[in-house]
């Protein structure tokens, strides 16, 4: 209220009225007093230019000019010196209303003119940090990139000449198997070492995943259903570990790829999800039509990720778990990304993980 346009024309028309009052019943007589009312003219004037501009300088020195001139002409008629020097005041109210009014539209175009070049440069500086920040990321992707395609090169050269020496000890380990008895613990040791074989063809299948070629053949792929398909592999590990898996599918979504390997990149995000919480928890999976996209979500109420790994989890060896490889969120991010689409990650340590999914929609979806 204190600076409002009410207040503010409350108080010229209120300081006009007061200095022409005092005019009107001073007797002439006392013309020293005369003398400082017509100065007090100034401050009303004054205010006006400052508060409105232009126009609000001329309409308080007109206004106060009108206000005074009868009192000139009428109690001032005896005294023509007096009264011509009143003249000049007047005009001299007119010029200070028109000079301080003028001098305040400049002002005020000037800050004008300072705000805009001032949100020019705001909406500037926004522009080129998105710009910086899509070129820190393209830039990453392309480190990404050539991780990934190194370890391609030694997955292609490298998978098939360890796959064959492996078959040979996990083949070599059953015979030795079968001809031992249970109880004896060679038989123990040799049970160990068909795991560990198994477990190191895993290895070389995922090294295989990332050096297979991006999918030509694509088709339309419901991911409803693709979801629906796995949550049946994976519901009764679940359970056994009290985890409770919520999926409210509604409709069809389609979407442009190779089933396959969609259901590779599902999968590998639910397991994730299902090992973060060894203690039992909840995973929610959504999907849903956004503009051009498909989002499909991943949330859990594990553990979270912390800060300083966000950046890390999709890079391929990366894990914090003891018997991970750091391969399975790395083969999810290469097949997203190759089916046109992004993964971001969202996570609190000790509220969970919620992993996005985007992913172009087919046109004419049900």
């Amino acid at each position: 209220m204190k600076n409002s346009p009410r207040l503010r024309l409350l108080t010229i028309v209120a300081l006009v009225l007061l200095v022409t009052s005092m005019h009107y019943l001073t007797t002439t007589h006392r013309h020293e007093y005369h003398d400082i009312y017509r100065r007090l003219y100034y401050i009303p004037i004054v205010l006006g230019g400052m508060w409105y501009a232009l126009r609000g300088g001329l309409l308080t020195s007109m206004t106060v000019s009108i206000l005074y001139i009868p009192h000139v002409l009428i109690q001032w008629s005896h005294h023509p010196q007096i009264r011509l020097e009143q003249y000049l005041e007047i005009l001299l109210y007119n010029l200070i209303g028109l000079l301080t009014g003028y001098l305040t539209s400049k002002k005020n175009e000037q800050q004008d003119r300072y705000q805009q070049t001032a949100e020019q440069l705001r909406e500037s500086y926004s522009e080129l940090k998105n710009k910086a920040d899509q070129i820190l990321e393209i830039e990453e992707q392309l480190r990404r990139a050539d991780r990934l395609s190194a370890l391609g090169e030694l997955s292609a050269g490298m998978a098939h000449e360890i796959r064959n020496p492996l078959g040979s000890i996990r083949g070599t380990a059953e015979i030795i198997q079968e001809g031992m008895d249970p109880s004896d613990r060679r038989y123990e040791f040799s049970r160990i070492m068909i795991q560990e074989v198994d477990r190191l063809n895993r290895v070389v299948q995922d090294f295989l995943d990332f050096a297979r070629p991006a999918p030509i053949d694509r088709d339309r792929v419901d991911v409803n259903a693709v979801l629906a398909d796995i949550l049946v592999l994976v519901r009764q590990k679940a359970t056994t570990a009290g985890i409770d898996i919520t999926f409210p599918v509604e409709g069809h979504l389609y979407v442009y790829g190779k089933e396959e390997h969609l259901k590779q990149a599902f999968l590998n995000l639910t397991l994730n999800a299902l090992q973060a919480m060894p203690e039992g928890g909840t995973l929610d999976i959504r999907t849903g039509r956004s503009g051009a996209e498909i989002e499909i979500r991943f949330s859990d109420t594990g553990a979270g990720i912390p800060s300083e790994n966000l950046d890390k989890i999709f890079n391929p060896f990366f894990t914090t778990r003891e018997k991970g490889t750091g391969l399975g969120l790395a083969i999810s991010a290469r097949i997203i990304q190759g089916h046109g689409g992004r993964i971001t990650v969202d996570s609190q340590p000790g509220t969970g993980t919620t992993f996005t999914l985007c992913l172009p929609a087919m046109d004419g979806q049900e």
